[in-house]
């Protein structure tokens, strides 16, 4: 399917393009790789890329995409929400690269599940998605155990304990779940609306 492959690759070389111009912009820094957006949007980048050449699973695409709404979603509602407890000024809001891995990258992957994804998953992937972040939060809380930084405010043990960061990551954990479910049903309804009018015509 041509559009969906088309679609596959600007949300692939949008993801890596939006790494690329964060390296650049920090003078070649690796320890940008510490962060979820990056890492996400490399999961983005390799996933996409696959499956602009027909390769890949729709369980890996469902996974990326979660991912990358997560970051998305964290971004925008948590990080740089004035209302939020983790507000967090961001200088480089207005960057190219910022656009690129906050929103870009999350809205074209999420116009593929809904628009062009043909391909079904089952309800308990959402669960099995789950499997990145939470090893993302155990690298994350063991580095900074170790060096005393933090990539987010909302798992910073040093500002705000064990506790509370405990109940935040239960907090983020259901939501995320409930996020995947929420991929996966819109996801089901596109598809059977997809097919309903080749079912019409057959008929």
């Amino acid at each position: 399917m041509p559009i969906a492959r088309a679609l596959r690759a600007l949300t692939a070389g949008c993801a890596l393009a939006g790494v690329v111009l964060l390296l650049v912009d920090t003078g070649g820094d690796a320890g940008i790789a510490v962060y979820f957006t990056v890492q996400s949007n490399l999961i983005v980048a390799a996933v996409f890329g696959l499956a602009a050449f027909g390769r890949g699973d729709v369980r890996l695409r469902g996974a990326a995409t979660l991912y990358i709404a997560i970051t998305g979603t964290v971004y925008h509602l948590v990080l740089t929400n004035p209302a939020s407890p983790f507000f967090t000024a961001d200088p480089g809001a207005e960057t190219v690269h910022n656009l690129l891995l906050h929103t870009a990258t999350p809205l074209l992957a999420a116009a593929d599940w809904l628009l062009v994804n043909r391909d079904r998953v089952r309800w308990w992937h959402a669960g099995a998605w789950l499997a990145y972040p939470l090893a993302y939060l155990a690298f994350a809380l063991a580095r900074g155990a170790i060096t005393g930084r933090y990539p987010y405010p909302f798992i910073d043990v040093a500002a705000l304990g064990y506790g509370a960061v405990a109940v935040n990551a239960l907090v983020f954990s259901v939501l995320f779940f409930l996020l995947g479910l929420l991929l996966i049903g819109l996801g089901e309804l596109a598809r059977r609306a997809r097919r309903a009018p080749a079912v019409e015509q057959i008929s």
